[in-house]
Formats: C-alpha cells, sequence, structure tokens
C-alpha cells in the first residue's frame, strides 16, 4: 500500500507566514512604542521564542498530518523552510520601514551607536567614527541576504533539535 506524506512546503509556508506575521507586529509593536532602535537581549529572546514556537508547532502539525511519523531531515526542512518564509517577511517590512515610513532610520540608529561606541571607546575620534559608517554604509546590502542565512540556520538547528526529540521514523 503506497502512504502519502503530506507536502513539507505547505507547512513551511503556514508556519513561515504565521511566524514572519507574528515577527512584523511584534516589530510595529515596538515602533509605536519608538523602541525599534532597541536590539538589547529582550529583544532577541522573544525573536527567538517566537522562531522556537513557529517551528515547533509546524513539526507537530506536520507530524500529525503524517500518521504521527517524523524522521529528522523533515524536521530539518521545515525548520529551514519556516525560517526563509519568516526571513522573507520580516525582511519585506524592513525594507519598507527603512525606505518608506522612516527614511532616516539608519541615520538615527547610528547616532544611538555613536553614543554608546564613545562611552565604551572614550580614545575614538570623529574621524575614525565616520570612517566606520561610511565602511558600514558600503556594506549595507548585505544586510539582507545574511539576515536570510542566520534565520535559515537557526531554522535548522531548531528543527534538527525537534526533529531528533520528536522522531518516530515509519516502519519498513
Amino acid at each position: 500500500m503506497e502512504v502519502t506524506q503530506p507536502k513539507i512546503g505547505k507547512f513551511s509556508w503556514t508556519y513561515g507566514l504565521l511566524l514572519g506575521a507574528a515577527s512584523v507586529a511584534f516589530s510595529v509593536m515596538l515602533f509605536t512604542m519608538d523602541m525599534h532602535y532597541e536590539q538589547g537581549w529582550a529583544v532577541r529572546i522573544i525573536g527567538l521564542v517566537l522562531m522556537i514556537a513557529a517551528i515547533l508547532l509546524g513539526i507537530i502539525q506536520y507530524k500529525k498530518a503524517n500518521s504521527g511519523f517524523l524522521i529528522i531531515s523533515d524536521g530539518l526542512k521545515l525548520g529551514a523552510g519556516i525560517g526563509l518564509v519568516s526571513a522573507i517577511l520580516a525582511l519585506i517590512w524592513y525594507a519598507l520601514l527603512t525606505n518608506v515610513i522612516e527614511p532616516d532610520f539608519f541615520d538615527k540608529s547610528m547616532e544611538i551607536a555613536k553614543v554608546k561606541v564613545l562611552e565604551d571607546n572614550p580614545k575614538m575620534t570623529d574621524e575614525q567614527w565616520d570612517q566606520g559608517v561610511e565602511m558600514q554604509k558600503g556594506f549595507a546590502w548585505l544586510a539582507y541576504p545574511v539576515i536570510i542565512i542566520i534565520n535559515i540556520i537557526i531554522g535548522l538547528v531548531i528543527g534538527a533539535i525537534a526533529g531528533a526529540v520528536m522522531k518516530n521514523p515509519r516502519p519498513e
């Protein structure tokens, strides 16, 4: 008897869009509270918890749809797929924020960073700071692919761990 498996892509899209929407909603909340420049540990931990929850939920639902069977590679694929879809949605929001809603986002964030950097490095001159900012502007385009790659890697790790914990291979 031939067994049909559910499509991993369907679950990746569904839970990736769910995670992306939750991430964008969290970012909009930070924006409305004028905390969108805040990138402290609390913000990062909340983002990670959202990602873990979405990937676990996606894997659990996939396993249910697959008659209770799951192999580690399916967990890996789901984690990576959910991470990719959510990263794309989050980057669309980020591009909208930084180019349309608040075009001077980069300049403001650099001013906030300058205060912190000069506190930590009182010997740094304004020329050195300006030189570093110009160099960063030249590599700003790299942020988008790096964010996507990091999201996929984190998704792979979460998917691998969840897949290993929840694995239940189909008997031959």
